[in-house]
């Protein structure tokens, strides 16, 4: 039986609570696995892949970030990590995750994932902290140019210090995901561009804690984890003996259509990780945990965990 829990613990910002859960497997765990979600939404949307993978004896633990989900401080604002040091904040969150489960299952591996945004913070965590999981599972990445971070972070500064950081503005909104539907004919929501499958794009609409616009604080940070992660010599630093996976719908607008996802997939090649698995999904958009064809999904990253436990 799967055991399903939701706990807290304080935020490495010294100010927010954060909520988290884990999906228990019967017995010992083989292996346990982390999850950063993306921007707008939260962990427990993760729940049924969760628990194919508690099924098959896997731990799976993630948070809400700062601002998202359960972890929004009363009269905060939503998508939002705050004015200062925002994105370490949330990779230091993760690693939190990471020191708890390392005290309670000191021998197990430690495999972590990170979806859309994430992605961002999972490839930030693995130069921040070389060595420190077993393997990583990158999905739904991109590798956007330096011109575009440098002229997002312009703007958005500029917006910033006229109407404020923690407010949502709809220029930084369009300039962060408005091309996303230009590849779809006919989309019938602003969010098609997230899957092929529209029940999945309903679901997303209809859901109060998801589609939140970002704040320009948070754009901002994203554009700075970006930027870090962009650059090979911050890429170099990572522990290359560690596998990695970039998985992701060739479909997918974050990603390019998958000529983001290769994008990155090269600084890791040109780095020297040594085990390094490309998988672009004909077909799929951006959220592939979610699509028709998710079973197939899930047991593929069910494989290539087991393979290297």
């Amino acid at each position: 039986m799967i055991i399903h829990n939701s706990f807290y613990f304080d935020s490495s910002d010294g100010f927010n609570v954060i909520h988290a859960e884990e999906w228990l497997p019967e017995g010992r765990p083989k292996a346990v696995l982390e999850i950063a979600h993306g921007v707008a939404e939260y962990i427990r949307r993760y729940d049924a892949f969760a628990r194919y993978l508690a099924e098959n004896g896997i731990l799976v633990v993630g948070e809400d970030h700062i601002g998202h989900g359960q972890s929004v401080m009363e009269g905060m604002p939503y998508i939002y990590f705050g004015r200062e040091n925002g994105w370490d904040n949330v990779v230091s969150d993760l690693h939190k995750i990471r020191t708890m489960y390392g005290e309670k299952y000191p021998d197990v591996p430690y495999f972590l994932m990170g979806h859309s945004m994430g992605s961002f913070l999972a490839r930030t965590y693995l130069i921040k902290y070389p060595g420190d999981v077993d393997g990583t599972i990158i999905m739904g990445t991109g590798q956007q140019s330096g011109a575009l971070v440098a002229g997002g972070k312009l703007i958005g500064n500029i917006i910033g210090k006229l109407n404020g950081f923690d407010k949502p503005h709809g220029l930084v909104t369009a300039l962060a995901f408005g091309s996303y539907n230009n590849g779809i004919e006919k989309p019938r929501t602003a969010y098609d561009w997230l899957s092929v499958n529209e029940e999945n794009v309903d679901k997303y609409v209809a859901d109060p804690l998801c589609g939140e616009p970002a704040t320009v604080g948070l754009f901002l940070d994203m554009l700075g984890g970006i930027g870090f992660i962009r650059k090979q010599e911050n890429v170099n630093k990572m522990d290359k003996t560690k596998p990695v996976l970039f998985i992701s719908g060739d479909k997918d607008p974050v990603g390019e259509n998958g000529k983001g996802v290769k994008a990155a997939h090269a600084t890791f090649e040109k780095a020297g990780v040594k085990d390094l698995t490309l998988k672009l999904y004909p077909g799929l958009r951006h959220e592939i945990l979610n699509e028709d064809c998710r079973q197939e999904v899930y047991k593929y990253i069910l494989d290539w965990i087991e393979k290297r436990i």
